[in-house]
């Protein structure tokens, strides 16, 4: 289908294009993933956690968290 087409069925609401699309090969730009591995001292874990525990999360989303919002205001 081409995309002309793709996007008139889309617009006109009518019919799902959901079949349309080949999923199993979709990407998501800028936000695949990539291991990183970070040593830090105890003391820094410890606080972690305990934030991580506070928030109700895991320390790995505590750590994205902190360095996305330090990324966010270096950017603006």
């Amino acid at each position: 289908m081409k995309a002309t087409d793709f996007d008139k069925k889309f617009d006109a609401g009518v019919e799902d294009v959901i079949d349309d699309l080949d999923l199993a090969s979709a990407r998501r730009p800028l936000l695949e993933t990539r291991r990183v591995n970070v040593d830090f001292p105890a003391w820094m874990v410890e606080s972690l956690d305990r934030e991580a525990k506070r928030l109700g999360v895991t320390r790995q989303s505590v750590i994205k968290m902190w360095i996305a919002e330090r990324l966010e205001r270096k950017a603006s």
